[in-house]
């Protein structure tokens, strides 16, 4: 059973950077695409980024483009978010998920694609 713990929430103010980490355990992670996820108070879940299995590959939704970085190192099983230049409207709850399939070639932005889920990690970013 995979597990996965998202850290490095937090309150920061507008133009602020935050790193988030997602840590997994208990099954294969070096093999599998990972992405994080965001959900605001009344709005559903959506997509932020994600990452190939080998970390050659990225995707990320317009809205954070060019302000958050994902990135992996497989040696600690880790994920990570850099979030810079945060904004009010960046304010959720961000969770990190494990792609379904190993060594898919695209990267899913679908949360079906994802089959395991961390807690989440509260961001709030204050005006």
């Amino acid at each position: 059973q995979v597990q996965l713990v998202e850290s490095g929430g937090g309150l920061v103010q507008a133009g602020g950077s935050l790193r988030l980490s997602c840590a997994a355990s208990g099954g294969a992670f070096s093999g599998y695409a990972m992405g994080w996820f965001r959900q605001a108070p009344g709005k559903e879940r959506e997509f932020v980024a994600a990452i190939s299995w080998g970390g050659g590959r990225k995707t990320c939704a317009d809205s954070v483009k060019d302000r958050f970085t994902i990135s992996r190192d497989n040696a600690k099983n880790t994920v990570y978010l850099q979030m810079n230049s945060l904004k009010p409207e960046d304010t959720a709850v961000y969770y990190c998920a494990r792609e379904r399939n190993p060594g898919t070639v695209i990267i899913s932005t679908r949360e079906e694609r994802y089959d395991y889920w961390g807690q989440g990690t509260q961001v709030t970013v204050s005006s």
